[in-house]
This record gives C-alpha cells, sequence and structure tokens, in this order.
C-alpha cells in the first residue's frame, strides 16, 4: 500500500514553496506598512467558539467542521475559519480595552470538510487583518484599502463587491421581507432548508438554485431599508473608496456565510478566477465579541484565500519564479575535496547561494549535477586552480567559461 495526502489536501512541494513565501512575505510587508501586528492562535478551539458565532445552523457548522472529543470529554474543533479565534484572544487577553483601537493580523491553515475543487481543499490557508475597537466606515475603508493595496503589490487586478445589510433593527425589517417573497418557494424546500432560512433568512440571498435566483431578481435590496446611520455610513465608505481610487460595484446578494457578519460586507473578485471569481470577502461584525460572553467591541476583518491567489497568479503569468543557487563548486579529485568546501564557505558568507558534490564522481558526473542544481554557473577547482589561486568559472546557460582569481570570484558571479 502507498500513502497519499487525506483527500482535499495536499503537499507544497519544494518547487511551489517560494511563491508560498513570496506571498507571505508580501502580506507581511503591507501588515506592517498598515500598522498591524501580526497573532498567532492555536490550530484547535472549544467547539462552542464557532457554534456560538457562525451560526449553529450554517453549513460551516452542521456540514463542514472537523470536531472531535478529546481524551478530557471536550468538544475541539479545528478552526473553520480564523476571526472567530482571533476574537477569543482579543476577549481573554484584554487586547483591545475601551477607547483603543488593535490592528491585527494572521497567516493560517484551516479546515473544512467540503468538496474539492480548484482552488479549495479541506485543508486551505488564508491570510487575514482584523481591525478592532472602531466602528467608524474609514475602519471598513481601511481593510478594503490594505487588501487592495496587497493585491496590487503582488501583480493582480481586483474589483470589490460592497453591500451593507445594517444594523439589527434592518435585518429584522429585512428577514419578514425576505420570508414572505420567498414563502411559496420554501414550502416545497426540505425541512432543512426551512430550518436555514427561518434562522439566518439573509443565507437565501447567497442561495444557488436557479429557481431561488430567479426569485431574487424581484427581492428589493437590503440596502432599500438602512436605517439612517447605516445609510450614512455606507455612502461614507463609498467615498473613501473612490477617494483612494479603488474600483467598486455595488452587490446586494453579498451577504458573506457565517452568521456574525453586521454592517458592510465585501468580496474582492479577479477575472482571471472565471465564474468563482471571489479571492477573499469580509466585512463588519460588531457584535461577535458580545457573542463570546464579552462586551460591545466593533471589529472589521477580511480573510484572503492564499490557494486562489495562487491559481489567479498563474492565469495572469505572474507566478514567482523559485531564484536559483548561484554556483555549484566542482572539486574534480577527492584530494581538493576541502578546498571546495573552503570556497563554497567563503561565497556563502558573501550572501551567494552556493551547492557543492558530496561524494567523490568524476567531472563528469559532477557537472550534471550542477546542471541538474540550476545553477547559473560552475566553480571548477582543480590543483592546478589551486597552485595558481584560480578558479574555471562556467557559466552553464551561455556555454562559456574563464579564469578567475580565487578571491574575485564571487563578485563575477
Amino acid at each position: 500500500m502507498r500513502f497519499q495526502s487525506p483527500r482535499g489536501t495536499q503537499d507544497i512541494l519544494p518547487t511551489q514553496v517560494h511563491a508560498w513565501q513570496h506571498l507571505e512575505a508580501a502580506f507581511r510587508e503591507v501588515s506592517s506598512r498598515f500598522g498591524y501586528h501580526e497573532i498567532r492562535t492555536p490550530m484547535f478551539e472549544e467547539t462552542e467558539v464557532f457554534t456560538r458565532t457562525s451560526g449553529d445552523t450554517s453549513d460551516i457548522v452542521t456540514k463542514q467542521m472537523y470536531t472531535f472529543m478529546d481524551k478530557g470529554d471536550r468538544s475541539i474543533t479545528l478552526r473553520p475559519e480564523g476571526t472567530a479565534p482571533v476574537m477569543r484572544s482579543v476577549l481573554q487577553h484584554n487586547l483591545c480595552p475601551a477607547g483603543t483601537v488593535l490592528r491585527l493580523s494572521y497567516t493560517i491553515p484551516f479546515f473544512r470538510y467540503e468538496r474539492p475543487q480548484k482552488g479549495r481543499y479541506r485543508q486551505a490557508h488564508q491570510f487575514g487583518l482584523e481591525l478592532v475597537g472602531s466602528g467608524a466606515p474609514t475602519a471598513d475603508a481601511e481593510i478594503i484599502e490594505a487588501t487592495a493595496f496587497f493585491y496590487k503589490k503582488i501583480g493582480l487586478d481586483v474589483t470589490v463587491s460592497l453591500n451593507s445589510i445594517g444594523r439589527d433593527e434592518t435585518r429584522a425589517k429585512y428577514r419578514t421581507v425576505v420570508l414572505e417573497h420567498f414563502a411559496a418557494y420554501l414550502a416545497d424546500q426540505t425541512e432543512e432548508l426551512r430550518a436555514k432560512a427561518e434562522s439566518n433568512p439573509l443565507r437565501l440571498l447567497d442561495i444557488k438554485d436557479p429557481a431561488a435566483k430567479e426569485l431574487l431578481q424581484d427581492l428589493p435590496p437590503i440596502t432599500d431599508y438602512l436605517e439612517e446611520s447605516s445609510r450614512a455610513d455606507f455612502d461614507t465608505l463609498q467615498g473613501l473608496l473612490t477617494e483612494a481610487a479603488i474600483p467598486y460595484r455595488l452587490e446586494p446578494s453579498i451577504v458573506r456565510g457565517l452568521d456574525y457578519y453586521t454592517g458592510t460586507v465585501f468580496e474582492i473578485e479577479s477575472s482571471l478566477l472565471g465564474a468563482q471569481s471571489s479571492l477573499c470577502g469580509g466585512g463588519r461584525y460588531d457584535g461577535l465579541v458580545q457573542q463570546l460572553g464579552g462586551p460591545a467591541l466593533p471589529a472589521v476583518g477580511v480573510g484572503m484565500g492564499i490557494e486562489r491567489m495562487l491559481i489567479a497568479l498563474e492565469e495572469s503569468g505572474r507566478s514567482p519564479v523559485a531564484p536559483r543557487p548561484n554556483a555549484f563548486v566542482i572539486s574534480p579529485t577527492p584530494e581538493v575535496a576541502g578546498e571546495g568546501r573552503v570556497l563554497a564557505r567563503a561565497l556563502r558568507a558573501e550572501g551567494h547561494n552556493v551547492e557543492i558534490a558530496l561524494e567523490a564522481a568524476s567531472m563528469k558526473s559532477q557537472l550534471r549535477q550542477a546542471v541538474g542544481s540550476g545553477a547559473r554557473f560552475a566553480l571548477i577547482l582543480g590543483p592546478d586552480e589551486i597552485a595558481a589561486g584560480t578558479v574555471q568559472v562556467r557559466d552553464l546557460d551561455a556555454g562559456s567559461q574563464s579564469t578567475v582569481a580565487r578571491s574575485e570570484v564571487g563578485a563575477s558571479l
């Protein structure tokens, strides 16, 4: 039997890791520029952290979570998303006292049992930003601007799809509107779907059934029901995005898949991903800390799927190229292998990436190793070169070779 990685997971191979590291470095740089500080939370949490916040009838809770009882008879869940664990940590450690603003970033794997498809895995990865302590639309704008800035930095053109689902009173009014509009449709559906609709009617706005999608055409948008303060905030946000030259469109069907969202919700899309064009999504979640037993604490955030941005970069022809070794040191005889190692150490100290042959082999064999390593140069250091204080530098791309003083090899690479 030959073991393979579990269904819905992938090994990130040495040839692929550089692209991930490139994105991780870009995310760290952008996060720092906007004043965000990294937080790291456990890979698993008490299950109630997610059932309280994500909605106990949501697909994530009912179908997708990896949940188990540990040896202490506690219900534990591998995190299916990043925001709830971060806010649990904020509450536990009192990271955002009243009157302060907290900016957090993270890079995580997360776990959902769903059908694997292109760019979607059972273990996937995301970057996240959370801005805690401000209910102002400028906070929403900053999260969107930082996200758009990051995508621009890595070479992706994106568009923001924007909506507002308002405060509690807006959603209470709209619940009735949606349930009345879908009443005949729901009468013919499963008990499970009816229960989900009753728990959170806004989920019907994101349903995939063509019959339901047709009904959406005649449904008034939730923005028609925004109370005055939410309308003012939403208008201000649009003005801030225009000021920042961030392209956006209003999309009333966006509600996001987690029940903790309030106010602004958004998705950021790339045409390079085809029908499944969403790169990331986020929004405001002012009630989440209260759901975890804490005080009222406004917050807004975003989660950016890494696998999907890698696909978009590949489609655009902008996938990061892994750096190659500068040089491969060849020692033609075992007697001079020690000098080859000395040369390699000196070049590494100068900042060059250098490989060497680990075992005695013929010159021809070592040249094959040099080509296989991907190095640009083969550095040949035999007895004659040692005596003369030189190195034969062979350009493996051009096929040319020159003699260089040993003290100047680093500068010649």
